[in-house]
């Protein structure tokens, strides 16, 4: 075989070789799971996320580089092997020290600006937790990271983190934050902040105690007041008929006074009589000494029993 031959079936077996090479590259399947990015000489040109047999121009004018669409969880304040280490320490407000655990759900939503812009999309990521919760714990006071303020701490973390993986661009989304554990460094902390905290409940539940003696008396001393009130409007109320009807009765006297002066002076000496002397007997006697007439004057109406004097008789007189 001469040189010449040689080179040709080098030249074919090379052409074919590159033949079966573009023909392979120039087609790949996507999984349900996955997304794909198509590069061009190495630009992104577009993503793909529908599960199949997609086409494209052979090796090496396009490569494609496959992502899975799970969701990621980054643990922050756990090592590699999923296993608990020191937690992640950081001051509060009041300068006081805390240990945390934040987990972070997260998964690629851009597939090109997670290959290119970034050369590390999870350390940012990391680096972008870190920054979000050092700087909500740091204006937070330590009663609030311990106790009641974790849910309100989680949501802040939740939103910083976002706002600051939105600005970055890194190709990654937010799915959710959990605040795992937040802890004092020690036991001795601990066990000193939970003596604090009894203390404090106590405390708290004397004041309510205290609070709701106090309400318990105002509200008795309300509605005796009201009662007092009600009591004395009653009063008023009774003194004001009373007067008004006295001073009808005593205009009602009056008039017939100024009728006949003789016989209302006898009758209010006689109704007078009955009133300061109820069980006694009472005479009318004249000058004379004699008796006029026996007059029961508890026993029926007044005017029924007065003799009017004669007009010989003068002023009487009385006794009991």
């Amino acid at each position: 075989m001469s040189l010449s031959q040689l080179y040709k079936w080098i030249g074919l077996v090379v052409v074919g070789a590159l033949l079966i090479v573009a023909l392979i590259t120039t087609w790949y399947t996507v999984d349900e799971s996955e997304q794909a990015v198509v590069l061009t000489f190495g630009k992104a040109e577009e993503g793909i996320t529908d599960p199949g047999l997609h086409f494209k121009m052979p090796w090496p004018v396009q490569e494609v580089e496959k992502m899975s669409k799970e969701t990621f969880s980054l643990d922050f304040g756990f090592n590699d092997n999923g296993d608990e280490t020191d937690k992640v320490t950081m001051i509060t407000g009041d300068d006081m020290i805390l240990q945390a655990d934040l987990v972070v759900q997260w998964k690629i939503t851009e597939p090109a600006a997670y290959l290119f812009a970034s050369e590390d999309p999870e350390q940012v990521l990391f680096n972008a937790t870190s920054s979000s919760l050092r700087g909500v714990i740091g204006s937070s006071e330590i009663d609030e990271a311990l106790t009641s303020g974790k849910a309100e701490i989680e949501n802040e973390v939740r939103e910083n983190l976002v706002q600051l993986i939105d600005s970055y661009e890194i190709g990654l989304s937010i799915i959710d934050v959990r605040l795992q554990e937040v802890d004092l460094p020690n036991q001795e902390v601990r066990q000193a902040f939970t003596k604090v905290t009894d203390a404090r409940e106590q405390k708290q539940s004397k004041v309510n105690e205290a609070e709701k003696y106090a309400n318990q008396k105002r509200e008795e001393a309300l509605g005796e007041k009201d009662a007092i009130m009600q009591r004395a409007e009653g009063a008023k109320v009774e003194r004001v008929q009373n007067a008004t009807g006295a001073v009808s009765s005593f205009t009602a006297l009056l008039e017939e006074y100024q009728g006949n002066e003789a016989i209302t002076r006898e009758r209010l000496v006689m109704e007078t009589l009955e009133q300061v002397l109820p069980q006694a007997n009472v005479y009318i006697m004249n000058d004379d000494g004699n008796t006029m007439k026996y007059l029961p004057l508890n026993q029926g109406n007044i005017q029924q029993n007065v003799v009017p004097p004669s007009e010989n008789d003068g002023e009487e007189s009385e006794e009991s």
